[in-house]
Parts: structure tokens; sequence; C-alpha cells
């Protein structure tokens, strides 16, 4: 079980107990029978007990949503030989939730969500169903994990993000994250003799310039298509986008407190009515 330790210097970092086997919790927002899900699972029984808990269905761009007008649902599946799998009626977030409440009654020592076929980058991490489930089980107190890489076909090859994904989660096993905080990982779509390393970056300034295609059904009624270009307005070089863009593998460290901490000082200068 995670636990917490202070070390000199640094923020409150959860660890897990030494000496068994470490539990890692695998979900996603793609699917139960999405090809990444299986590979994250395929690595992640290398390094320790797997449980998978993911959607019966893909629930991309769900964010942080969750079920609270309808049942859910849960029904073991066969996921890869002796891994204990469900798979789940509601939402990546109703996965996490139901992981450590009903099925491992515990935090599990890790949280690994993934892996995604597409990019997580930038401002796609606001929308992505793939992060809000890493997200809630840092809310949970789990060191917790988003792995993507950056090839939105179902035919991709997972064998360079395995390679990562197994390095990064074990660095997180034996050091920790800080409290509060998950990793955003995305892996570009080059093979693994080709990616230059890993970067620790921030999120890039970028977003969606958004476009709805407007059509009319049979019946005469309208409906809309949601389109648009991604565009990245930010030149740094410590940037996702960048390493993304230079073959390396980004790590951008998450928080889920949303609070502006640079706004408080320009805010308190404001004079408010009593």
């Amino acid at each position: 079980m995670a636990a917490k330790k202070k070390r000199s210097g640094h923020p409150e970092v959860l660890t897990r107990k030494k000496g068994k086997r470490p539990v890692i919790l695998v979900t996603n927002d793609d699917g139960i029978t999405a090809p990444g899900l299986r590979s994250l699972v395929d690595i992640m029984s290398t390094i320790g007990e797997v449980v998978v808990v993911a959607p019966d269905s893909p629930q991309s761009g769900m964010g942080h949503a969750i079920t609270i007008e309808s049942p859910l649902r849960l029904d073991k599946v066969e996921v890869h030989g002796e891994v204990l799998g469900y798979q789940c009626s509601g939402t990546p977030v109703d996965c996490v939730k139901l992981a450590v409440n009903k099925i491992l009654h515990r935090k599990p020592d890790l949280c690994v969500s993934g892996i995604n076929h597409g990019s997580n980058s930038s401002i796609n991490v606001i929308y992505s169903g793939t992060m809000s489930a890493a997200m809630e089980g840092a809310i949970e107190g789990i060191p917790s994990i988003g792995f993507s890489l950056n090839n939105y076909s179902m035919e991709a090859s997972f064998k360079a993000s395995q390679h990562f994904a197994k390095q990064i989660a074990t660095r997180i096993l034996e050091h920790g994250l800080p409290v509060n905080t998950l990793l955003n990982v995305n892996i570009p779509n080059l093979p693994l003799s080709k990616i230059k390393g890993i970067k620790i970056c921030r999120q890039a300034l970028a977003r969606w310039e958004e476009e709805f295609d407007e059509r009319t059904d049979p019946r005469g009624r309208k409906y809309f298509w949601l389109t648009g270009k991604f565009i990245n307005y930010d030149k740094g070089d410590d940037t996702d986008e960048w390493a993304l863009s230079n073959g390396y593998v980004s790590a951008v460290p998450v928080s889920f407190d949303f609070t502006a901490h640079h706004a408080s000082q320009f805010l308190n200068k404001i004079k408010w009515d009593a």
C-alpha cells in the first residue's frame, strides 16, 4: 500500500512499502479490448501483480466525468492469462473508484492508464479520459501515470511505448511522486531506436481552434460534427510539444490543484466590496 514519506528538501512523497511485489491498477479510456491496454497489461505484468478495470466501450474525451444517474456494472473478463480483469459500464474515473473501493479494497501501489491511441499533450490533458483516470488515482493518493502514443491507429506498434512505460513505472515505484501529482507521459510515433530519451517538460501553451461541420439529416433536422485544428502557440524548447517533435518522450508533472497561484498577488491588489 502506498505510504507517505518525508524527504529532506522535497514535498511529501508517496512511495510503496518494500519487500512485496507491487499491485498495479491498469485502466484506460479506449476500452477493455483496446490494443494499447493489452500492451500496457503485458509490460506491467513483468514488474507487478496487475489488476485491470477498464470501460466496456470507448470513452475518449470524457474528461473527469462520473456516472451518477444510472447504475454501474462490473463484469469479470479475461484480459491476459492470469491477470484479474473487469469491464465497467461507466467512465474511466468510475473504473478507478470502483477498483479501489470494490475490487481491491485498498490503494494499489501504482495506477497506470493507457496506452492511449493518440496524443494527450498540452491542452488535451483537460479533455482526456486517459489522464482523468490517472488523475483520479492521484486524488486517491496513488502514484499515477497516464501513457499515450502519438498514433491514433488501432494497428499501431506499442513496442517503444512498452519500453518507456516499464522504465518510468519502475522508477516511480522506486522513488514515488510528490503528493497531489501525477505524470502525463506521451511517446512519439517512432521506432525505439529513433527515440532520443525522456524529457521532463512543462505543458505547452496550445489549443484547439474548433469548427462545427453543419449538416442536415433526411428529416430536415440540422446536426453538427466537431472539427478543428490543433495550434501550438508555444515556441519554448522545454514543452511537451517540443519534446515530441524532436524525438523525445515527454513527461509532464500534473496537479489536480487548479489554483492559479501566480494570480493571487494581482487579485489581492483589487479593492473588493465588504
